[in-house]
């Protein structure tokens, strides 16, 4: 090959992108000449080009070169553009390739290396148009930090109506509270425990030789002392604190509050979610939980508390089988009870579920006298992981401090009149002040405390075990000791506790009466072998006048001292007055009768 032809095959593949540049003014390149054809080569190259330029336009109409110009053009152009979408490994090749072409001017290299950096941009905003980037590495999150309902779900707009008016009923009531359906409340269930504030390992005392000090407390909850109690208050990273089962191995084992190694095991291997209640004394009967899952009924344990006297009652009532089943009720017979007060015993499995059950995630206690309507797990989702919180109770329907429901309890004999005045100047020597709006956010002083939906956590457990050790001391009203523990936990750690309305909680439980009103109210069963026929209730007649009340038993009247309300009675439509009534021979006055 002659250096003229490379001279010329040199202008014929550079020449119009050199003048595509030029007149852009993107990139100005010296044209390459030749001594001995300078004086007679560029001439006949421009006449060349104006005879195929004039040849283009004369013959591309008819030969339509210009449309499959144009298809050649977008498929190569549309082709690129998927050879380039699809990432960095496949673009880096082409540009590659369009950089280390080889070429005979020194300033090829320059224009490749502005092609490729264009090639590049380009390419990168593709692969951000087209590419997703790629997912974050998997990790499960350190803590629970709640969720939001997606908007327009009901529940997320749902507000409270006003109160019926209805005159005739003016005590506590139920209102309508926002469940989730339960698939959804299942999927929302956390995959990872709420965060602690401040304590993250919390042990508990063990001791075998105890020595009362100060005043109160029991066996059981091991006599901490005043500075221990105070010490407790103390909240820090790593804690030990009194929490009952003070001696034996393990809760539930030569502690006092004993129970079956076959229902220890199967407290242990209950690893989710427990609802627990107890009955001592014979108080209460077994009320079966209503509305439950199927899905409920296999992965929540239900386990009812019994002391001896209940279980010997179940078992002549036949409601006790050999399975220690009652409906969904697992029975877990209680002995060696630390308390001669059942309402005492009764706070240990309220308050101390997270040592009787070492394993569980979450809770619901709920007295004997209740009856429950929804299933568990909506309601820990409403109460608990909705609102973000691990430790839910209910307020009190009508009092809101502490000094007002002490002097309720005095009223209505609930304990000790001098216990309860003793517990009261305690707390207001350490600053346990009346309710007002000043404590807001606190809404409440004072719980309805048969009803705790908690998730066992440090902090929450430090909770209820500093809560019972207050009923340990003082009274078994745990009412009264509620606001000064809360308290004294939030001041050190900013804790907070859901306090919910109480016609939120009626809503979910429903109230029965204990079992001795039970059979007060109900009828005696008639004597086998003898026909005994027992008169209707008493009709009682209240007269104003004398201001003294009259019961009716089969025509008798009997004349009572005791104030009682009238009850109501249905007039007939066609009801006779009393003076047009008739006097059947041999009677007495149809009034006096």
């Amino acid at each position: 090959m002659s250096t003229g032809s490379l001279g010329l095959r040199s202008s014929g593949s550079y020449g119009s992108l050199q003048q595509i540049h030029i007149q852009n003014g993107l990139l100005s390149l010296p044209i390459q000449t030749t001594p001995p054809f300078s004086s007679r080569k560029p001439p006949k190259m421009l006449k060349e080009k104006e005879r195929l330029f004039h040849w283009i336009c004369k013959f591309a109409p008819r030969k339509k070169v210009g449309m499959l110009l144009l298809c050649l053009v977008s498929a190569a152009v549309f082709g690129w553009v998927l050879y380039v979408g699809k990432g960095e490994d496949a673009g880096e090749p082409m540009v590659q390739n369009i950089s280390i072409r080889p070429g005979p001017i020194s300033e090829e290299k320059n224009m490749s290396r502005t092609f490729s950096s264009q090639v590049q941009e380009v390419e990168g905003s593709v692969n951000a148009t087209l590419a997703p980037p790629p997912p974050p590495p998997p990790s499960s999150p350190a803590f629970f930090t709640g969720y939001k309902l997606p908007l327009g779900n009901p529940c997320d707009s749902f507000t409270l109506p006003p109160p019926p008016a209805d005159k005739k009923r003016t005590g506590p009531r139920p209102c309508p509270v926002c469940y989730l359906p339960l698939q959804d409340a299942i999927a929302l269930m956390p995959n990872a425990p709420s965060f602690s504030p401040v304590i993250k390992n919390l042990t508990y005392i063990h001791e075998e030789k105890l020595t009362k000090s100060e005043f109160g407390g029991s066996e059981f909850g091991g006599y901490p002392s005043l500075r221990q109690r105070s010490d407790s208050y103390d909240i820090r990273e790593s804690m030990s604190v009194h929490c009952g089962f003070v001696r034996g191995v393990k809760p539930g084992r030569q502690t006092g509050f004993d129970i079956d190694d076959s229902d220890l095991f199967e407290m242990e291997n209950c690893g989710g979610v427990v609802v627990a209640s107890a009955i001592f004394g014979a108080f209460d009967l077994i009320r079966q939980p209503k509305n439950i899952s199927e899905y409920s009924k296999r992965s929540v344990c239900f386990h009812m508390f019994l002391d001896h006297e209940t279980e010997t009652f179940l078992r002549n009532s036949s409601e006790l089988g050999s399975d220690k089943k009652v409906g969904l009720w697992r029975i877990i017979v209680v002995r060696n009870l630390p308390y001669s007060d059942p309402r005492r015993n009764g706070k240990v499995p309220k308050l101390l579920l997270h040592r009787l059950f070492p394993n569980a995630q979450y809770s619901l206690w709920v007295d004997a006298k209740l009856e429950l309507l929804v299933d568990p797990i909506q309601i820990l989702e409403r109460f608990l992981w909705r609102q973000n919180a691990s430790f839910a109770i209910s307020r009190h329907y009508k009092r809101f401090d502490v000094f007002e429901e002490a002097e309720a309890n005095k009223l209505a004999g609930k304990y000790d009149n001098a216990s309860i005045d003793f517990q009261i100047e305690f707390y207001k020597n350490e600053g346990l002040t009346p309710y007002s709006v000043a404590k807001l956010p606190i809404t409440s002083d004072v719980p309805e405390g048969c009803v705790i939906v908690r998730e066992h956590i440090p902090i929450s457990n430090l909770f209820t075990c500093l809560w019972f050790n207050e009923i340990d001391r003082f009274t078994s009203r745990d009412q009264i000791s509620f606001s000064i523990v809360r308290d004294k936990i939030w001041s050190k750690t900013n804790y907070t506790i859901n306090m919910f309305l109480d016609c939120e909680r009626r809503n979910f439980v429903i109230q029965g009466y204990h079992r001795d009103l039970l059979e007060h109210f109900s009828p005696p069963l008639p004597l086998s072998g003898a026909l005994n026929v027992h008169p209707p209730p008493p009709i009682i007649i209240t007269d104003n006048n004398l201001n003294k009340t009259y019961s009716g038993i089969s025509g008798d009247s009997t004349l009572t001292s005791n104030p009682i309300k009238k009850v109501p009675t249905k007039r007939g439509k066609y009801r006779r007055s009393r003076r047009h009534r008739k006097v059947i021979t041999g009677t007495k006055d149809a009034n006096t009768s």
